[in-house]
């Protein structure tokens, strides 16, 4: 039997996206105006942008404990294999409640066949390895061999976020005060990227133009086998910046394909509208 693939919304994949892979996705929760969404459910990310625009400041919470017992009890029942492929532990606690969840319930079941692994990334740059793992399920790949093609692509996932207002960072703690006046005065733009599952800033560039340069060049510096992979690119309501960094790439790399979709709810309550983020690998294609 195919092993049935598992995300979270945190994956910023369209439903569609979803729907063609046969992947089945959990959603977090946002948190405005004193109500709770389904991320990817019943708010869409330009109801997020459109209220932090107007001053909003929404907030998240993880999936619970309780939604994936129910899932995943509801797949053993079924004698159904399911990898859940989870957003990074770093970022939230989503991942920890499945394994708290897996650990229960394969002491109860021990027959069952499934895996929970923490990817340590986010956005499309998570969203990609969903879909290639996605890919080799349907090849018939077993689930060990699913779960070693997961983490090879987490080990080798590069991610490079830039943001149009540095104050968004500032809510989330990822910057000083000081720091989004200052960078907003002076029009800097952060550079920042992932290391081991945690968004950390990596440089300080002056001007758009001049970021998404440098994107594309620390992307020759670390990328390999750029032209054979599927590279992504996530925005903040922002799609023709991310189609003039998609040309940009296209000119110099000649990728296979390049997948552009929006920053999803969850992740774009953090990073604010206007953000642009870029996702690769740093090893071979698998």
């Amino acid at each position: 039997m195919t092993v049935q693939i598992i995300c979270d919304s945190a994956s910023d994949l369209s439903e569609a996206t979803l729907t063609e892979y046969g992947v089945e996705c959990v959603s977090l929760k946002v948190l405005l105006k004193g109500k709770e969404y389904e991320d990817g459910k019943n708010i869409s990310p330009k109801e997020v942008y459109d209220a932090m625009r107007d001053g909003e400041a929404p907030k998240t919470s993880q999936v619970t404990g309780q939604v994936f017992r129910d899932l995943f009890k509801e797949k053993i029942a079924a004698g159904q294999p399911f990898l859940y492929v989870a957003f990074s532990s770093e970022l939230s606690g989503t991942y920890q409640a499945a394994k708290v969840v897996e650990q229960e319930l394969k002491e109860e079941h021990p027959d069952a066949r499934f895996d929970v692994i923490d990817t340590k990334a986010a956005s499309l740059g998570y969203g990609l390895i969903v879909l290639r793992t996605a890919e080799k399920s349907r090849e018939g790949a077993t689930l060990e061999e699913l779960k070693e093609l997961a983490s090879y692509h987490s080990t080798h996932m590069e991610h490079l976020f830039t943001v149009d207002d540095l104050e968004y960072l500032h809510r989330g703690g990822r910057v000083s005060k000081t720091q989004a006046f200052v960078g907003s005065l002076l029009k800097i733009k952060p550079l920042l990227h992932v290391e081991e599952g945690k968004l950390v800033p990596l440089e300080k560039v002056r001007g758009q133009k001049k970021v998404f340069k440098r994107m594309v060049e620390l992307m020759e510096e670390r990328g390999k086998d750029i032209e054979n992979q599927r590279i992504a690119i996530s925005h903040g309501d922002s799609l023709e910046t991310a189609e003039h960094l998609s040309s940009l790439i296209k000119e110099r790399f000649s990728p296979k394909s390049i997948h552009v979709d929006m920053v999803g709810s969850v992740v774009g309550a953090h990073a604010g509208p206007g953000t642009i983020a870029l996702f690769f690998l740093n090893g071979e294609y698998r």
